[in-house]
């Protein structure tokens, strides 16, 4: 969802918008600026990721209050691959929200910066929490840095990049899609409807006795 590039081009910032929103539709260029040359891409300030959790056999009562002990400047050698672990390697954390909707739940974690794995730890050790596995009081000795846990990896899949924040504005907006980009939408949600309806009647022939 949040994701930027830098590139040299002739081009004035609003015309260079057009022409990288015609390069794919499926893919799409909100915003521009004009940078200097010594302008770092991975030089962001912030960067949020999003975790969408589906309600399966979770219970989200808990998970916003537990969300709340990642907050501040904690040990992140529980929530990292290939970190040293013989002493805290400590990394600031903004905010973990949990928002449980009707079907599931979403999880944003706002950072200036990332160890690998980590938002997907995170989430592991929620759903550690919830099935008692591991209890808070050990959750906080760690990201206190008085213990190390081995905690599971959470699936790729539903974690998103949401955004990434820099300390330049931007200047020049997407105007909106072009006629390539809603044909390759229109497509997508035709094709995702077809889908639903032949899994759908799959489902229910195979939930009806003698089929």
């Amino acid at each position: 969802m949040g994701n930027a590039l830098s590139i040299h081009s002739s081009l004035a910032p609003a015309a260079l918008l057009r022409v990288l929103n015609g390069t794919a539709p499926d893919i799409v260029f909100s915003a521009a600026t004009a940078v200097q040359e010594s302008f770092r891409v991975r030089s962001a300030v912030r960067r949020v990721y999003r975790y969408f959790q589906a309600e399966g056999a979770h219970d989200f009562r808990e998970w916003p209050k537990v969300a709340r002990l990642f907050a501040g400047r904690v040990d992140v050698r529980s929530l990292g691959r290939g970190l040293p672990v013989g002493a805290p390697v400590w990394r600031t954390i903004e905010s973990v929200t949990v928002s449980p909707g009707p079907e599931g739940a979403v999880l944003e974690v706002r950072a200036p910066s990332f160890v690998w794995g980590m938002v997907r730890k995170i989430v592991a050790a929620l759903r550690e929490v919830e099935a008692g596995r591991v209890s808070i009081n050990r959750l906080g000795a760690a990201l206190q840095g008085r213990i190390r846990l081995t905690l599971p990896m959470a699936e790729p899949e539903p974690l998103v990049l949401w955004d990434v924040e820099y300390g330049i504005p931007w200047e020049y907006f997407w105007a909106g899609p072009n006629r390539h980009q809603l044909a390759w939408e229109r497509a997508r949600r035709e094709n995702l409807w077809t889908r639903q309806q032949v899994l759908g009647l799959i489902l229910s022939r195979a939930s009806t006795p003698g089929n």
